[in-house]
């Protein structure tokens, strides 16, 4: 959203619960997607879409965007899009809950033989 000032406002800065305000914005589509790819450097808008399927250059725009507003994801010179530190620390924090799905994959995968 847009204010006055023309600075973007995303949904998920409606609460004064950070944990709330974080899930908030994780949870949009996409978004999680977009900071997983960018984990191991900075990667272009163009190569961005073709990692993440059928993402519409407007969803990706706006995710991108919401983002940089939110201090996780900056442009560099090059105009890659790159995690700041506030991101690589997020991503840190996913970390267990990736080896976590993993082990829960497999017992999934054992219930539907």
């Amino acid at each position: 959203m847009a204010t006055a000032q023309g600075s973007r406002r995303t949904k998920a800065s409606k609460t004064s619960d950070p944990l709330v305000d974080a899930f908030g914005l994780l949870g949009r589509r996409w978004a999680l997607r977009l900071l997983w790819e960018l984990r191991d450097g900075p990667v272009g808008a163009r190569a961005l879409r073709g990692r993440t399927d059928d993402i519409s250059s407007s969803v990706l725009y706006t995710r991108l965007g919401e983002l940089v507003t939110a201090g996780l994801v900056r442009q560099d010179r090059v105009l890659d899009y790159e995690l700041t530190p506030l991101g690589r620390d997020l991503v840190k924090a996913l970390t267990p809950l990736e080896q976590w799905s993993k082990r829960w994959s497999r017992t999934r995968g054992s219930r539907a033989r």
